[in-house]
């Protein structure tokens, strides 16, 4: 059997121009970065800018487990079959971060004959978007420094600077440091943290911004630390703006590629949904509706975190609506919930699916709670059977869900029309109502607790004091109608990952709270989340080489 990475460098890929040109997009209007990639000028926005939308359609999953679900192979797929059935479909993802690629999780090209390419060229550097963002938060980190060992004329409070430094790598050695040790001239001795760029506040500032002037006006707000008087000094009081942006300057265009059946993808920005709000770009979602009839996003992790983001933060910001949701799940995956092991995965188990499907019954009631209609697919393997996706297709049929099968990973689009005639025929018989799970008026509490009890299932919220000190702070500065952002593990509905299914009796624990004021929302850190993961046992990293021949190797 071909690996992804096999596929996809066999693939005859075409010219971008010819790509963006089914879309309408003159090549004037594209910045090559070589023959397969490039990024969208502003000029195109203001040429399309007035056109109707088309239909949004955001594919969330269960819970992932490591039995895998496949969310953005069928992302891919799904799109790539609705363009086979006479649909303009583009994409619209997220880029990969180093992070994974080396570590566990693995890239975000999709997979088998349902992916992106360039794939090597995507999971890796891309067109430098990460670099620009990881440049831009470390400039802002050394003005800071740079001020405070200069004379510190804005009276900035050491032991309350907020602005950590950050890098697209796992290295948990980097999660707590000491900077300025040496001699006097080496800096101001203090404590530190690194943090991973897509957890970065100018990553999810990039994915949020309508444009340039925007994104400005937001880098302007980020607020770096406290000074004696308990004020907060923001990067436009140490005059970081213009040159953050001049960083950032190319990185705010979304990037287009294509799949492996030449439809459009544009893969723009890549925050986490884990400590993050886990959405592309604001910028490359727009277009893409502007250009196609349907477009096809995704969200990161399940549906409690990248889904609850998408439908909480970036809709109600952007003034986005979807018009369906995909959810996907697997066999393995649900068995996996019901607690079989993951050797004994590929054995029919009707009382573990039983048991294990409870993950999916909330992710549905979850969705259906925005008022969006609900698809639900299986991401099939060889060794499910027909009992089982019988149970699961009666399971979801009797709580108003459409179901499908898919086997884009198998046979790309054509392994996805019974997929995309479900969506079609949704999106053309079923209204979206979409609102957000809570309006703007409700107190940052109400609003954690909302998310706690309904979507997680919470029975309420602990906060530690210096999370319930932080939330009176923020919203005593005015930023109290702020979204909030939930930093959680995503294996679990809970804050422990080790209760899989749908858990019930049991608290979320906020250990900290603070603001993304530049972004707009305000991040509640949950359980033992990490912002700076580590590399497992064995990363990823140990199987990647450059062979004789110049290819790289082991890239999944």
């Amino acid at each position: 059997m071909k690996t992804d990475i096999q596929i996809a460098q066999e693939a005859a890929m075409l010219p971008i121009c010819e790509v963006a040109a089914n879309y309408g997009i003159a090549e004037d209007d594209l910045e090559l970065y070589g023959k397969y990639k490039a990024k969208l000028t502003d000029e195109l926005w203001e040429q399309v800018k007035d056109r109707p939308d088309g239909k949004l359609v955001l594919v969330t999953a269960i819970n992932p487990t490591p039995a895998g679900e496949g969310k953005t192979t069928t992302s891919i797929g799904l799109a790539d079959a609705l363009n086979r059935l006479g649909k303009k479909t583009m994409l619209a993802l997220r880029e990969p971060s180093l992070g994974p690629c080396f570590g566990i999780k693995g890239g975000a090209a999709g997979g088998g004959y349902a992916q992106v390419v360039p794939m090597e060229d995507l999971n890796l550097h891309f067109t430098g978007d990460f670099h620009a963002i990881t440049s831009a938060n470390n400039l802002l980190a050394a003005l800071l420094d740079n001020h405070i060992h200069q004379g510190n004329a804005l009276g900035i409070d050491t032991r309350q600077v907020l602005w950590k430094r950050c890098l697209d790598m796992n290295d948990r050695a980097l999660r707590n440091i000491v900077i300025g040790l040496g001699a006097k001239a080496d800096g101001f001795v203090r404590e530190d943290h690194f943090i991973i760029t897509v957890a970065s506040e100018i990553m999810a500032i990039l994915c949020l911004a309508d444009n340039m002037e925007d994104l400005k006006a937001r880098l302007g707000r980020i607020i770096v630390a406290y000074n004696y008087a308990g004020e907060p000094v923001t990067a436009k009081d140490l005059n970081a703006v213009g040159a953050m942006a001049a960083l950032l300057k190319d990185a705010i265009k979304p990037n287009l590629i294509q799949t492996l059946e030449h439809n459009g993808a544009m893969v723009h920005g890549g925050p986490f949904a884990n400590i993050a709000h886990g959405c592309n770009s604001v910028r490359a979602t727009k277009t893409a509706l502007k250009l196609a009839d349907i477009v096809v996003t995704e969200a990161g992790f399940g549906a409690d975190l990248g889904a609850e983001k998408f439908l909480d933060i970036k809709c109600r910001m952007a003034g986005l609506k979807p018009d369906a949701v995909v959810l996907v799940a697997t066999v393995r995956a649900l068995k996996y919930n019901g607690g079989v092991p993951k050797t004994e995965l590929g054995t029919e188990n009707l009382e573990a699916l039983k048991k294990g499907i409870v993950n999916l019954e909330k992710h549905i009631e979850n969705i259906q709670k925005y008022g969006v209609p609900v698809v639900v697919t299986l991401n099939s393997f060889l060794t499910d059977t027909e009992a089982e996706y019988e149970f699961i297709r009666d399971f979801c049929e009797k709580r108003g869900c459409e179901f499908a099968l898919s086997e884009v990973w198998a046979k790309g689009g054509e392994g996805g029309e019974a997929l995309a005639s479900k969506v079609i025929g949704t999106l053309e018989t079923k209204e979206s109502h979409y609102h957000p799970l809570y309006g703007d008026e409700l107190s940052l509490a109400e609003k954690i607790e909302t998310v706690a009890k309904e979507i997680y299932g919470a029975d309420g919220v602990d906060y530690a004091p210096a999370a319930a000190k932080a939330l009176r702070q923020i919203e005593a500065m005015g930023f109290g109608r702020m979204p909030v952002c939930m930093a959680k593990t995503q294996y679990s509905l809970s804050d422990d990952q080790n209760k899989l299914g749908r858990p019930t009796g049991f608290r979320i624990n906020v250990r900290d709270v603070y603001v993304s004021a530049g972004a707009g929302f305000v991040v509640a850190i949950t359980g033992a989340i990490m912002t700076m993961p580590g590399l497992p046992k064995k990363p990823a990293a140990d199987n990647i080489d450059v062979n004789e021949e110049g290819k790289i190797v082991g890239l999944f």
